[in-house]
C-alpha cells in the first residue's frame, strides 16, 4: 500500500510539474525535441497478490512487447504513452514425492500505459503514471516439471475475471545512444482482478516488476 501511494504521489507531482512548465516556458516547448516514435520489449516477472500482503506470492516469468510514442512538452520533460502486450499471473511450484509440480495462471492484457517523464541528465530518466489494462485471455496449468507432462490446462476463463485493470507505474530508463535505452519499471495494480468477489475477502491485484529495451526511430 505504502507503494501505491507513493506512486499516487509522484504521479500527481508530475501532473502539476507538467502544467506549470507548459504555463510558464512556451519559449522552452517550442525548442524541445520533436515527437518520437518507438518499439520496446522485455521480460515481465509478475504476481497476483492481496490486501494481507506480499507473503504468499509466486512469480512467475512472461514478456511485454509494443510500440510508444515520445513527446516533449518541456526542454527536460515528455509523455510518453505506450500500447503493450503484456502478460501479468503467478506461478507457485511444490514437490511431491520426488517430483516437482507448478500451477500457474496466465493473464495476458492489452496494457496502455502514461508515462510522465523526467530527464534528470540528457540520457537518463524518472518515470511515473497510470496504466489501464485491457484483459484479452487467461488459462491455468498444472505441469509436472520433473516428467514435462502438463497434467492439466484450463480453458479460456476471462468472463470470470475482470475486463479493466487500472495500475500505477514507477521507473526509469537510460539511453545509451539516441535510439537505443534500457527500461526498468514497476506496476502495483489497483483493481480487483475478480469480477465476483465476496464479502470480507481480500482482493488480488496484479503486480509486475518489467526491464526491457526501447528503439526510437
Amino acid at each position: 500500500m505504502k507503494k501505491l501511494i507513493l506512486g499516487i504521489a509522484v504521479t500527481a507531482s508530475s501532473l502539476a510539474f507538467a502544467q506549470q512548465t507548459t504555463t510558464t516556458s512556451t519559449t522552452t516547448t517550442s525548442s524541445t525535441s520533436p515527437v518520437a516514435f518507438g518499439i520496446k520489449a522485455g521480460m515481465n516477472v509478475s504476481s497476483l497478490t492481496n490486501e494481507s500482503g506480499l507473503d504468499d506470492q509466486g512469480s512467475k516469468i512472461g514478456f511485454n512487447a509494443g510500440v510508444f510514442a515520445n513527446i516533449p512538452i518541456a526542454s527536460s520533460f515528455s509523455i510518453q504513452p505506450e500500447v503493450l502486450y503484456s502478460q501479468y499471473g503467478d506461478k507457485y511450484d511444490e514437490t511431491i514425492n520426488g517430483n516437482r509440480y507448478s500451477f500457474a495462471r496466465h493473464h495476458d492484457y492489452i496494457a496502455v500505459p502514461v508515462m510522465f517523464q523526467y530527464n534528470v541528465i540528457p540520457n537518463l530518466y524518472l518515470e511515473a503514471g497510470p496504466e489501464f489494462g485491457f484483459l484479452v485471455n487467461a488459462k491455468n496449468k498444472l505441469k509436472n516439471e520433473t516428467d514435462n507432462d502438463v497434467i492439466n490446462e484450463s480453458g479460456d476463463y476471462k468472463d470470470d475475471l475482470n475486463k479493466f485493470n487500472v495500475g500505477i507505474g514507477l521507473g526509469a530508463g537510460y539511453y545509451f545512444t539516441d535510439n537505443i535505452g534500457i527500461t526498468a519499471r514497476y506496476v502495483a495494480g489497483l483493481t480487483d482482478v475478480a469480477k465476483d468477489r465476496p464479502d470480507n475477502s481480500d482482493a488480488i491485484r496484479n503486480n509486475v516488476f518489467q526491464v526491457g529495451l526501447a528503439f526510437k526511430f
